[in-house]
């Protein structure tokens, strides 16, 4: 049995962005790859930024990717509670020991008092003010204080926080899988907050404290958490245990390169940076599975967002990705998000399904009640006339609108370009061969109208353009005939008379 134990540890504090689910799947792909555990934990420590409804989100997220936890809130377990808030009582004995050992100290003073000292540094000069060892001694803490004092405000018991003690002049190295050695000046860090006044542990506690507990053998997360695993690797020498290897992720950039890819930047370009839709209140964001993406597909995008399995291979199933699947190969270097390249994927992954399942997928979408007087003979013909010609599900219907009604609109420029009045007489002979085909299926009709226009000595290119617009009111779409054989010689008909109706307006 492996001993690799991962956890993906989200805060439930709005809708989760899709760089978490990277960071979700890479930690998944090696408990999958190692034969490990793969365990969902819940970071709520910080209650005033709790969101209703987040943590279900999280849930049915992991689950749509088919990332799905192997311990977890819901999933059971032998190491819960999952989620932190229910672990508080944990953690007391923790601090304790650190406090015990001269590692930490109790912090007493107010938001006021901080800062007041904020403002004065400020004032001086020093924008970037850090309680550290060189303030430490300044302000109210069982480090600066007498001990009688110190003891009276404890029995006070208000407005009390425990800051963890960095040691002065050392330099703290640790070795990242991704990045090799990485070494920090212990003077360059701040004494961080490790347990709040309300007595809820911050992050950086309870992070530590928990992958002990739950025996966490690799921590993989976004890069933004390297610059505070010096305080973790301290946390860990200080309670006498065995780090975790630590895996920092690089940043998925935005599509110009200039940053991390934020919800901005997707309402600025009109793409989803969540996995599904997230309605906030005030706040609506668009996500992956609404937009008619294909899970699967967004799984394989997000997997080569910072990872190489080390030749040109694109396409890959989640079992080829668990296969291929090492920490060695993650880039650096930040990967931007590429949405064409989203949309490339999806459309691959469409191509390779069968009309089936489309269907399938179309029916529990957003557009199921567009499609719903449709019987499953219509719609699986033209999702194969379609397949090829779409990039999201909703295409199917938005692109092939002109399969399930008379076109919206036509391409009047292009009929105004290519119709010749003296062409009529042949486009009145070939309606006729149409009213009079009984077979109506794409083969007799391609045969009589291709034969038709040979005989006369007509080219392709005066002829089929117009039939293409009358019918379908574009130059896109699939095959002629195919297209006339699902649509029916009734509604053919129908919209032979309304194109032509128009062209007499226009041309």
């Amino acid at each position: 049995m492996s001993n690799t134990r991962v956890r993906f540890a989200p805060s439930p504090t709005g809708p989760l962005h899709i760089g978490g689910v990277r960071t979700a799947l890479y930690n998944y792909l090696l408990a999958k790859k190692t034969g490990g555990t793969f365990i969902l934990r819940i970071e709520d420590t910080d209650q005033n930024r709790y969101v209703e409804g987040a943590e279900d989100y999280i849930k049915e997220a992991l689950e749509w990717f088919g990332i799905q936890p192997d311990e977890g809130p819901g999933y059971g377990g032998a190491h819960g509670p999952y989620r932190q808030s229910e672990r508080k009582e944990m953690y007391a004995q923790y601090v304790k020991e650190m406090v015990d050992s001269g590692n930490a100290y109790y912090a007493f003073d107010t938001e006021e008092e901080l800062s007041k000292v904020r403002e004065e540094e400020k004032e001086k000069g020093n924008h970037s003010f850090k309680y550290n060892w060189e303030v430490r001694s300044k302000m109210r803490n069982s480090t600066s204080l007498p001990k009688e004092e110190t003891d009276r405000l404890l029995a006070e018991g208000n407005n009390i926080t425990v800051r963890l003690k960095i040691p002065q002049n050392e330099t703290i190295t640790f070795t990242d899988i991704v990045r090799g050695e990485v070494s920090f000046e212990s003077n360059e860090l701040d004494d961080k907050v490790i347990m709040k006044a309300d007595g809820m542990p911050t992050y950086h506690l309870a992070n530590i404290v928990d992958d002990h507990l739950m025996e966490i053998s690799h921590v993989i997360r976004g890069e933004e958490w390297l610059s505070s695993t010096a305080h973790h690797a301290l946390m860990y020498r200080f309670m006498g245990w065995t780090a975790p290897q630590f895996a920092h992720l690089p940043l998925i950039l935005n599509p110009t390169g200039g940053g991390k890819l934020s919800k901005r930047h997707g309402a600025k370009f009109g793409f989803p940076v969540f996995p599904l839709q997230w309605d906030g209140g005030e706040e609506t964001f668009q996500g992956f599975r609404e937009d008619g993406f294909d899970a699967d597909a967004v799984v394989n995008f997000l997997a080569l967002l910072g990872w190489n399995p080390g030749d040109d291979k694109e396409m890959m199933s989640k079992e080829e990705m668990i296969e291929l699947f090492s920490l060695d190969k993650i880039v650096k270097s930040g990967a931007k998000f590429d949405f064409d390249k989203a949309k490339w994927f999806n459309q691959q992954y469409i191509m390779s399904k069968s009309e089936a399942d489309i269907l399938t997928t179309l029916k529990s979408s957003k557009d199921a009640e567009k499609i719903s007087q449709y019987d499953d003979t219509f719609m699986l013909k033209a999702i194969q006339l379609m397949k090829e010609r779409v990039s999201v599900y909703p295409d199917f219907i938005s692109n092939g609108q002109y399969l399930f009604s008379l076109p919206a609109e036509y391409d009047n420029k292009t009929l105004k370009k290519k119709y010749k009045a003296e062409n009529q007489v042949h486009f009145d002979a070939i309606h006729e061969l149409i009213s009079s085909d009984e077979d109506f299926t794409a083969e007799s009709l391609s045969g009589k109208i291709k034969s038709y226009i040979t005989d006369n000595e007509l080219s392709f290119g005066a002829i089929f353009p117009i039939l293409r617009i009358v019918l379908s009111g574009t130059m896109k779409g699939p095959d002629l005939f195919a297209m006339m054989e699902l649509i029916g010689k009734e509604d053919v008909l129908i919209r032979w008379k309304a194109g032509f109706a128009l062209i007499e307006n226009i041309a």
